[in-house]
């Protein structure tokens, strides 16, 4: 694998060479804009707004722009003056439980890998550490112009790098939570519980992109002049739920019905209490239909 970056990890006094390494890749099937008339490829140009001339990327520097609206020139120079000691080191800061970091400030993960055979002993050394001491190390580094801030942790004998977020960088979730006040009854919760432990775990190995498979059949059939895949049904459900409790019960028998389990086994042991009445359980819809009506005197 290609490093995309070189320097170090600053452990204390301890300076460990490393190259990084991109962790992850992207498998999405990319598409080009073109001209729906012709099929023309539409491409952009970078243009410079005084003369309006096409600028190659050897001319192209940056600039910040001004509450004015003016531009201020920034040259590579000036961001090489600027005082800091992370350019070309992973600055360790402190040692903190996995559970403080907040999976939203989750980014891009690296590999970061030891640099030539100096390096095997201390990298082991911190790799070590952090197994032992069942926490995260965080860091701060500057990669393509800002710095930024990272998690360490170990995955295999590898130590890993999470880019995390600035705290700042994290909205808070004001206005997303329902703002009217809703109850929630130990029965649904009960069925609720039933439906998760039905559906269970999963193999995250086993899971697969299947808008990509499927975008994949329809190009090569595109290509080859066959005949396109047919469009797929649409997913029962999905429109407004009624009675909470019946969709759960639903859920829970469609779950074992598509883990193959005993379509007849009791779909979960709970118990409905009628409304302003206490200890006595209410009647499933289907048995309210059975009782035959009170006679009339």
């Amino acid at each position: 694998m290609r490093s995309i970056w070189n320097g170090a990890i600053s452990f204390g006094l301890v300076s460990i060479p490393i190259k990084l390494v991109n962790a992850t890749e992207h498998h999405s099937i990319s598409f080009r804009q073109i001209h729906t008339a012709d099929g023309g490829r539409i491409r952009y140009r970078k243009v410079c707004e005084l003369d309006g001339e096409e600028i190659p990327a050897s001319e192209i520097g940056k600039g910040y722009e001004e509450p004015g609206g003016g531009i201020m020139p920034i040259t590579d120079d000036d961001l090489a003056a600027l005082p800091l000691p992370t350019a070309k080191t992973i600055e360790i800061v402190a040692f903190v439980p996995a559970a403080r970091i907040d999976p939203l400030q989750m980014d891009s993960a690296y590999y970061l890998s030891a640099s030539g055979a100096p390096a095997a002993k201390p990298y082991v050394l911190l790799r070590e550490a952090l197994k032992r001491s069942d926490k995260v190390a965080v860091a701060k580094f500057a990669l393509r112009g800002r710095e930024r801030l990272g998690m360490l942790r170990v995955v295999d004998d590898a130590i890993v790098m999470h880019g995390l977020l600035w705290p700042d960088e994290v909205r808070a979730p004001e206005g997303v939570a329902p703002e009217t006040n809703v109850t929630v009854r130990d029965a649904e919760l009960d069925l609720a519980d039933a439906l998760m432990n039905t559906l269970g775990e999963v193999d995250l190995d086993t899971l697969h992109d299947d808008y990509r498979e499927a975008v994949e059949e329809m190009i090569a059939a595109k290509a080859s002049g066959g005949e396109l895949p047919a469009e797929a049904a649409p997913a029962a459900g999905g429109g407004q739920v009624i009675d909470l409790m019946a969709a759960l019960e639903k859920s829970v028998r469609a779950a074992k019905e598509s883990r193959g389990e005993d379509e007849g086994e009791e779909v979960a042991e709970v118990t409905r209490m009628a409304p302003g009445k206490k200890g006595k359980p209410a009647a499933s819809p289907a048995e309210a239909k059975k009782k035959p009506a009170a006679k009339k005197t």
